[in-house]
C-alpha cells in the first residue's frame, strides 16, 4: 500500500523558517532511514505559497489566485510517499519524523486502481493500454 505523509505548517511561516524548521541533519538521517528500509518512493519540500497559485473551480469556470493565501490556516510544506504494508506502519514512520512542536504530519492512503469499482478498473485498464 502507498501512503502519503503530508507536512502541515502554519500558513504564516516564512521561507527562511520553513528551510530551518527542522534540524536539517536530523531530517537527512530520517530520510536515509526510510531509504534503507526500502519504503521511500518519493519526497520533496515545497516552496512557500508566495511562489505558488491556486486554481479554484466553481460554476463551470476556474479562477487563478496567486499566493500567499490570506484565508489559509495551514499549508502543505512537503511530503513523503511510502510503500508500506499497513496504515500502522506508515503512522509509525510519521511518529519517528524529527518535527518541531506544533507541527503536523497527515498520513493518507493513496488510491490504487484496485480500490475502484470493477467498471472503473476496466476504464483505467483501457486508458493504460498502449495505443
Amino acid at each position: 500500500m502507498r501512503f502519503m505523509m503530508l507536512v502541515q505548517l502554519p500558513a504564516d511561516i516564512s521561507a527562511d523558517d520553513a528551510r530551518q524548521h527542522a534540524d536539517v541533519v536530523r531530517m537527512l538521517r530520517y530520510n536515509e532511514a526510510l531509504t534503507r528500509a526500502g519504503v521511500l518512493l518519493a519526497l520533496d519540500g515545497l516552496h512557500p505559497t508566495t511562489e505558488g497559485a491556486r486554481v479554484v473551480f466553481a460554476g463551470g469556470r476556474c479562477r487563478v489566485l496567486d499566493g500567499p493565501y490570506a484565508e489559509a490556516k495551514e499549508i502543505v510544506g512537503g511530503y513523503w510517499l511510502l510503500q508500506v504494508s499497513s496504515k500502522e506502519e506508515a503512522v509509525e514512520w510519521a511518529r519517528r519524523c524529527p518535527m518541531g512542536d506544533g507541527d503536523v504530519i497527515e498520513v493518507r492512503r493513496v488510491y490504487e486502481v484496485t480500490d475502484c469499482s470493477p467498471g472503473a478498473r476496466e476504464v483505467a485498464q483501457l486508458l493504460r493500454a498502449p495505443g
